[in-house]
């Protein structure tokens, strides 16, 4: 049963065979007999293509002074495994999904990978159920947010690794590094983990499903990393345990002028 919010915009009947393979992970399919193993694959590889499309049209609308490069770099920060799974989260999705034992028992279901593939694969089901205006309607609602703060965003459409690189080398710092870290997902929906390193301290991390988008992400990280105001501690550190107690302050004692003593 998907949460009360997202039945509103998905508007399929529960029970939907649509929406039923939408949130089948195939460790669910996995487990059942031959003859009833569909899981949400099929359909989360239709919804990729989809998300892209509405987004895409998205982007345009809000953005018509946007080249190509600036528009593609844009639809890769809102439609991406890590942006995916954070809106499944912020609706509550991952109790809705069917999951094999095993696979629910290691975790899987918080998984970003498995629940970006669940939301495409909602996106998809919408689609085939209710054509390119549905599509539109929860593709909008998913990029919704992360839309609006692009817009806010003063670096909207720049490349932030040529940002990242020109405010390290600013400081005097060596250019960025990035390597992968990790890699996870089906070889036909790799994801790529990188992490980005500045006189080999580790700033960002970010993932993708290419390596390019991956060190964006990562980029964009470090970016809003650094921007972020680094609290200090102002309490002193407290004295060590084999410290002496602090002494006493002597009383003053008031002087007392002997008698025909000078003034």
């Amino acid at each position: 049963m998907l949460p009360e919010y997202l039945v509103q915009h998905v508007r399929l009947p529960e029970g939907s065979p649509l929406l039923e393979e939408a949130l089948t992970h195939p460790s669910f399919a996995n487990e059942q007999r031959p003859d009833r193993r569909i899981d949400n694959q099929r359909l989360e590889f239709l919804g990729d293509a989809v998300l892209g499309l509405v987004t895409s049209e998205l982007l345009m609308q809000r953005f018509p002074a946007a080249n190509e490069g600036e528009l593609s770099l844009m639809r890769s920060l809102l439609v991406n495994t890590e942006a995916l799974a954070a809106w499944a989260r912020s609706v509550e999705l991952a109790p809705s999904l069917k999951l094999g034992r095993g696979a629910d028992a290691a975790g899987e279901r918080d998984r970003d990978n498995v629940l970006a593939d669940a939301v495409e694969a909602i996106v998809g089901a919408v689609y085939v159920a209710r054509g390119i205006e549905g599509a539109r309607e929860i593709g909008g609602l998913v990029v919704g947010d992360p839309l609006a703060r692009l817009g806010e965003s003063r670096a909207v459409g720049r490349d932030a690794k040529s940002e990242l690189q020109e405010q390290v080398q600013a400081e005097g710092s060596s250019s960025p590094r990035y390597r992968v870290i990790g890699t996870e997902g089906p070889d036909h929906r790799r994801a790529f983990h990188v992490a980005v390193e500045v006189d080999g301290v580790v700033i960002g991390d970010g993932r993708g499903r290419s390596k390019k988008v991956a060190e964006q992400a990562a980029a964009r990280a470090a970016i809003e990393a650094r921007a972020t105001p680094k609290v200090e501690a102002t309490t002193s550190a407290p004295p060590p345990s084999n410290a002496p107690p602090p002494r006493e302050p002597a009383a003053l004692t008031p002087s007392v002028r002997e008698p025909g003593a000078p003034e």
